[in-house]
C-alpha cells in the first residue's frame, strides 16, 4: 500500500466504518453491553442507544444465558482468547434469533472485555432445516416407493409363474392328449404347432417371472442370483465378464438381498446402455460382518457430478437402496477411464428405532 493510500485511510473516522458495517459489532464487559453498533442492536430489535448498558440476560433466552456466560469467561481467561460459534438471541418481540458470532478478548478502558462480530443466520439455518426435512421426506418417499414396487413385483411374479404358468401347462397337457387321439394329419399338425407355441409361451412366462423376481433370491442365495444376472447380461449385451465370488451360501435378509440385487441389476443396465464396455469384472466378498461387492467396466466412463436424466436417477436409486440397508455406495469414474462401483453393506440389518 502506498503512503498516500495509508494517509487516505487515516482520514476515515473509525467509528464511521464500524457504524456502517453490515455485520453487528459489540463489546461485552462485566456482563453488560458497553458498546454495539446499529446492526448488532437491530438483530434483537433495539437501537444502539437502547442496548448500551443492557445485560446479557435481557437478550439471551433464559435456558441459554449460562452457556453464553461460560463462553465469555473462557475467552476472558484466554483459553482460547477467540471463539467462533452460533448462539441464540432473544428478540424484543419474543422470537429467538440465531446469530453466528466471532468473539475475542480485548482490553477496553483498562479492563478485560470481549469484542464480537455477529451475523443473523436465522433464515439461513431455517432454510437448511427445511432442506434437510425435504431430503428426509424424499428419502422416505423413495424407500416407500421402492418397497411397494418390490412387493408388486413379487406378487406379479408369483401370479405370472403360478397362475399363468399353470394355465399354460394345462393347455399344453390338453393339446398333448388331443395329439395322441388325432387320426387326421391336419389335426395332428395343428396340435403339434399348438404344443410348440404353448411351450414357447411357458418359457417366456418363466423369463418374465425371473425378471420380476429371481427365484434364486428366495430359494438359493444371493451369489447365485448375481451370477445368473451376469450371465444373462453377457448374453444380451455381448459383453464378456469375470466373476470372482468368495461368498458361499450367502443368505441375507430378504430386504438386504433384494437391495443388493437391484443395485447390481441397475449397474449392469447402466453399463449396457451407456458404457460401451468390452469387459465387465465383478468381485463379491464377505469380510467379517460386511458384504463387499465391486463392479468394474472398461467403458467410456463419465463425470459422476455431471450426469443427468435417467442415468442420474439410476445412480440416485442405487445410493438410496444402499442407504436403506445401512450400506454405502461409491462410484469412481472419469471420461475415458471406465467406471468402478463399490458397495459396502452390513450382512445383517441394523435394528431400527421404534
Amino acid at each position: 500500500m502506498t503512503a498516500s493510500a495509508r494517509e487516505s485511510l487515516q482520514d476515515i473516522p473509525f467509528d464511521t466504518i464500524v457504524e456502517q458495517a453490515v455485520a453487528g459489532i459489540y463489546v461485552i464487559q462485566d456482563d453488560l453491553f458497553v458498546y454495539c453498533n446499529a446492526t448488532w442492536a437491530a438483530i434483537v430489535g433495539y437501537t444502539a442507544e437502547e442496548m448500551t448498558g443492557m445485560s446479557l440476560a435481557e437478550i439471551v433466552p433464559p435456558d441459554f444465558v449460562e452457556v453464553v456466560r461460560a463462553r465469555i469467561r473462557i475467552r476472558l481467561a484466554g483459553t482460547p482468547p477467540s471463539m467462533h460459534f452460533i448462539t441464540r438471541g432473544l428478540h424484543r418481540d419474543g422470537r429467538v434469533r440465531f446469530v453466528e458470532v466471532h468473539g475475542s478478548r480485548i482490553d477496553y478502558r483498562g479492563h478485560p472485555a470481549v469484542l464480537g462480530v455477529g451475523v443473523d443466520v436465522t433464515d439461513r439455518l431455517r432454510n437448511e432445516e427445511e432442506r434437510q426435512r425435504s431430503r428426509e421426506q424424499l428419502q422416505a418417499l423413495a424407500a416407500y416407493t421402492a418397497n411397494k414396487l418390490e412387493a408388486q413385483r413379487l406378487a406379479l411374479a408369483r401370479d405370472v409363474h403360478d397362475v399363468l404358468g399353470g394355465m399354460l401347462t394345462s393347455i399344453k397337457m390338453d393339446a398333448t392328449r388331443i395329439q395322441r387321439r388325432a387320426d387326421n394329419p391336419e389335426v395332428l399338425a395343428l396340435t403339434q404347432d399348438l404344443i410348440a407355441l404353448t411351450q414357447q409361451t411357458i418359457d417366456t412366462v418363466k423369463q418374465i417371472s425371473e425378471a420380476l423376481r429371481p427365484s434364486a433370491l428366495d430359494h438359493l442365495d444371493l451369489s447365485v442370483a448375481l451370477a445368473n444376472e451376469l450371465r444373462a447380461f453377457s448374453q444380451r449385451a455381448g459383453v464378456p465378464h469375470t466373476l470372482d465370488a468368495d461368498a458361499p451360501a450367502l443368505r441375507l435378509a430378504p430386504e438386504h438381498a433384494t437391495a443388493v440385487y437391484r443395485i447390481f441389476q441397475e449397474a449392469l443396465t447402466n453399463v449396457s446402455r451407456h458404457a460401451g464396455a468390452r469387459q465387465v469384472d465383478v468381485r463379491l466378498r464377505v469380510e467379517g460382518e460386511r458384504l463387499r461387492l465391486s463392479l468394474h467396466d472398461d467403458g467410456c466412463g463419465f463425470d459422476p457430478e455431471a450426469r443427468d436424466g435417467s442415468s442420474a436417477l439410476g445412480l440416485l436409486s442405487m445410493r438410496e437402496r444402499a442407504r436403506e440397508i445401512g450400506g454405502e455406495l461409491h462410484i469412481h469414474s472419469a471420461p475415458g477411464a471406465g467406471t468402478r462401483l463399490m458397495l459396502d453393506a452390513p450382512l445383517h440389518p441394523e435394528p431400527r428405532p421404534a
